[in-house]
């Protein structure tokens, strides 16, 4: 399960970023190239998150596709399949780019108790 060692990393930049702070919720923008099962990701965070600020926060997966252009048609497109035919023609002479990013594009942070009106902590 490849997505443990990913949230390890993931979790690592977080904590990072939130400074202690609790995190409510991360945005992780991933290729599928990289093959990631959303069930076994959320698994996986949940395990690399436990005793971090990051503890149940919700991961909000986004699975970015290849690109595939086809060298019997000259078609381009999308595909969310990294052994992709030409969806045109249905070559299987293709090449296929793009889709192994993997990015933390946003980190949502909860209040800490002294910011929570009321509080005189």
């Amino acid at each position: 399960m490849h997505e443990v060692g990913m949230c390890e990393g993931l979790v690592e930049l977080i904590q990072r970023r939130a400074e202690g702070r609790p995190v409510t919720g991360a945005r992780v923008r991933v290729g599928v190239r990289h093959a990631v099962v959303g069930d076994a990701f959320e698994q996986a965070f949940a395990l690399a998150s436990a005793g971090t600020p990051a503890e149940g926060a919700v991961v909000d997966l986004v699975v970015t596709p290849v690109t595939v252009a086809c060298r019997s048609c000259g078609s381009r497109s999308e595909s969310l399949d990294v052994l992709a035919l030409c969806p045109p023609c249905g070559s299987d002479e293709v090449d296929v780019s793009d889709g192994d990013e993997l990015v933390l594009e946003s980190v949502d942070f909860g209040k800490e108790p002294r910011d929570v009106p009321g509080d005189s902590r």
